[in-house]
């Protein structure tokens, strides 16, 4: 484990998070009263989510009684480098979705999917199921359900999911799941932001060279301009690293 700028992030590659979600799906479901189990949250951590974990005593908290906080962004990797705590890889929130989904239609895991806009999630189901067959899709429900929170809650419990693969946007989604883990009986929770608007085909993910040269931010905002403020967290997270070195 490393800090950045104060944050906890795991020192931790993609194939020892599938290892560890598989040891805590093991540990769930061997437990006799599952339903009285906090999940094991994983959060997924970029330098805009470092930033505002900065100013949010919830989110922080949440972040540092996780599980497992993968490295999620490019930026977190320049940012432990220049400190001298290099990580070797990223661990995406999406591409970590992808691989316990091809995980899960092995070894027979279930999987819920919280989030997005109507009919998103409902797509991303269906696209995953054709991509890994087998896959036991346990529940899908929007994101905007605050007016039938408990309701909601209460269905997820009721079918105690291996996985739940929460896109509610950081940091609303590390704090909600933090704060009813106890209500949700399920094995594993993780925070997913926009994955499923990828996964359901809804919005394109940028292209692996674009990937590989580190412009994926680049890609996402001349997909949706609107992102732009968002973005200006970027350089005062630079200058704030810089000068913590």
């Amino acid at each position: 484990m490393i800090r950045i700028l104060g944050v906890r992030v795991d020192e931790i590659t993609m194939e020892q998070a599938v290892a560890a979600v598989e040891r805590f799906i093991a540990a769930f479901r061997h437990h006799e009263a599952a339903s009285e189990q906090r999940p094991a949250q994983i959060v997924t951590i970029n330098p805009e989510g470092i930033w505002l974990a900065r100013g949010d005593a919830a989110f922080a908290e949440a972040i540092e009684r996780a599980a497992l906080v993968t490295p999620d962004g490019n930026g977190v990797l320049w940012a432990a480098r220049q400190q001298g705590t290099p990580l070797a890889e990223r661990v995406t929130g999406i591409d970590l979705t992808y691989r316990l989904a091809e995980q899960a239609a092995r070894q027979g895991w279930s999987v819920y999917l919280l989030g997005a806009k109507e009919g998103i999630a409902k797509a991303a189901a269906a696209r995953l199921t054709e991509q890994y067959p087998g896959l036991t899709v346990a529940g899908i429900e929007n994101g905007y359900f605050r007016d039938r929170e408990q309701q909601v809650i209460e269905q997820i419990a009721a079918a105690a999911p291996d996985i739940l693969l929460a896109a509610l946007g950081m940091p609303f989604q590390e704090k909600w799941l933090f704060a009813h883990a106890a209500e949700l009986n399920c094995g594993v929770a993780i925070g997913i932001g926009g994955s499923f608007d990828v996964i359901s085909g809804q919005v394109r993910r940028a292209p692996a060279l674009l990937q590989k040269l580190r412009l994926e931010w680049l890609w996402r905002l001349l997909a949706d301009p609107k992102r732009w403020r968002r973005y200006l967290v970027i350089p005062r997270f630079m200058r704030a690293v810089k000068k913590q070195r």
